[in-house]
């Protein structure tokens, strides 16, 4: 104390274990973060593999899918007024018309492991007289052979599915309408000796 100042080196126990808490706060920090990212890198790697699993499920349903596209036309089995009925199938669009009062527009599934094959048609446009069926669906049986569609509606759900096409309700039966081709070639001009077009 004769003038020397002393500095002392010792750091308060208080301010040690805050220090120490500060650390470990810190690595938790960080432990926390590298726990977060791993969850996240599991979870999407799950999500990749439900994916890929749900896709390749899903391959006879497309294939099956893909039979269905295109245009049909045909009638009600036993209906004496032949009245045409025309399907449109493109992507998961299905276009269901009979006449200006009776079509739907519907968006289908094809549910997998059924026997006889199912498709359900969830309806998202009708006319006026029909907007009571908005977001029905429809369930139906089909099934093609020689060229022949043929949709047997099954009810909604509600009671049991019938186990056989005959047992079905309403049987609709269709054919394939080939695409128009359009001429793309020019009228052929017929040309007599003598005679300029």
């Amino acid at each position: 104390m004769n003038g020397q100042f002393t500095i002392s080196s010792q750091i308060p126990d208080n301010l040690l274990s805050n220090r120490l808490t500060l650390d470990a706060m810190k690595l938790l920090r960080h432990i926390i973060t590298i726990v977060c990212l791993v969850a996240t890198f599991i979870a999407n790697a799950g999500e990749q593999l439900t994916t890929k699993a749900k896709y390749v499920v899903n391959q006879p349903t497309n294939a099956e899918l893909q039979l269905l596209q295109g245009t049909w036309e045909g009638a009600v089995v036993g209906d004496k007024s032949h009245e045409k009925i025309t399907v449109t199938i493109t992507g998961n669009s299905f276009h269901f018309h009979r006449d200006t009062n009776f079509w739907f527009d519907t968006t289908i599934t094809l549910p997998a492991g059924t026997d006889p094959k199912q498709l359900h048609a969830t309806i998202k446009g009708c006319p006026p007289s029909q907007d009571v069926s908005l977001g029905q669906v429809v369930r139906a049986f089909f099934k093609i052979e020689d060229g022949t569609l043929t949709l047997a509606t099954i009810g909604d759900g509600a009671e049991e599915t019938p186990k056989s096409f005959e047992a079905a309700g309403t049987r609709y039966e269709l054919r394939k309408v080939q695409p128009q081709k359009k001429n793309t070639q020019p009228p052929m001009q017929r040309i007599r000796k003598g005679v300029e077009p």
